[in-house]
């Protein structure tokens, strides 16, 4: 199971946030637009990707697609569900923080001719990367646990180890309890770092 977390599940995880992360940060902006199909558009994408369960977006992923002529390996159809869902949720969490740094500050640096994007890149960004990292942290967290879902598209990663090992030693129990326990060690690390991390980037507050 520990070779299954280091070259499954991990990459999983690290490949998937990345790209939700991505289209978080692209989502917010989009939102916050003065471009109303835009926000309609990626509101919608919000709506959508949040109101649904994410095991069902994996089976539409992996098992649907298909039915149009798309078909995705497991690996292609698991980075792509979980990216498009950590997205939708991220970027919430990257619109509230974009929001909550001050409209005066938008309004001085607009008063000393910086453009939109570089009021972005250099005033707004900086804020709300800190304001954004604990909720961000706690989505990369979540990631983690959900990542076992990817069992149910026939990805061989720790939780479906786990469910082989104990179909052949009919141990269900102490196999599923060995997994969770791995999966706790693995969050509980996260967390600790999680701490240490919004500890530092709090002291430029």
């Amino acid at each position: 199971m520990l070779e299954a977390l280091a070259k499954v599940t991990i990459p999983l995880t690290l490949a998937s946030f990345a790209c939700g992360l991505i289209i978080a940060v692209i989502t917010a902006i989009a939102r916050l637009s003065n471009v109303k199909i835009l926000r309609w558009a990626f509101g919608g994408y919000v709506w959508i990707f949040r109101g649904t369960p994410l095991l069902v977006q994996l089976f539409i992923v992996f098992f649907g697609l298909p039915s149009i002529g798309v078909t995705l390996d497991t690996w292609s159809a698991a980075i792509i569900a979980f990216s498009l869902n950590v997205g939708a949720y991220a970027s919430e969490s990257v619109r509230a923080a974009i929001l909550s740094v001050p409209k005066g500050q938008w309004e001085a640096a607009t008063s000393l001719g910086m453009t939109h994007a570089q009021i972005l890149r250099r005033i707004i960004a900086p804020q709300a990367v800190r304001i954004s990292l604990p909720p961000l942290s706690n989505t990369f967290i979540g990631l983690v646990k959900d990542t076992s879902l990817a069992a149910s598209i026939t990805m061989v990663d720790m939780f479906m180890v786990a469910q082989r090992i104990a179909a052949r030693t009919y141990e269900p129990l102490l196999l599923y309890v060995l997994a969770a326990l791995i999966y706790l060690v693995v969050c509980t690390l996260l967390t600790f770092l999680q701490g240490k991390l919004e500890k530092r980037t709090s002291r430029y507050v």
